[in-house]
């Protein structure tokens, strides 16, 4: 069953919990910035294993320093979902420790 697409006022209370994550073209997005492109390397194969996890996955770019999600729920119509917000959240928490800001 496809998740329930989010409120705009819903997903803007939301996206005050999580700096830097923004809203635009229907998705949350956020760029984190790292040290190299070793470190954005390391994040973006720990993102793809929380993905796997979660069964819910980002269009995930890999820069020389930065890390790029855009996240949407393909199965609710390309909408923001709660699920969208799961993932933001646990890619969240862990971003610290790989040194992205």
């Amino acid at each position: 069953m496809p998740s329930a697409p989010l409120s705009q006022k819903e997903i803007e209370d939301r996206l005050r919990e999580l700096p830097g994550w923004a809203f635009e073209d229907d998705r949350i997005i956020r760029t984190y910035r790292l040290a190299t492109h070793f470190a954005a390397s390391a994040l973006v194969a720990h993102i793809a294993c929380l993905q796997q996890e979660l069964d819910h996955h980002s269009d995930l770019t890999l820069g020389y320093n930065t890390v790029r999600l855009s996240v949407h729920t393909h199965d609710a119509g390309g909408v923001v979902t709660e699920k969208d917000f799961e993932l933001a959240e646990r890619v969240a928490s862990l971003a610290p420790s790989h040194g992205a800001s």
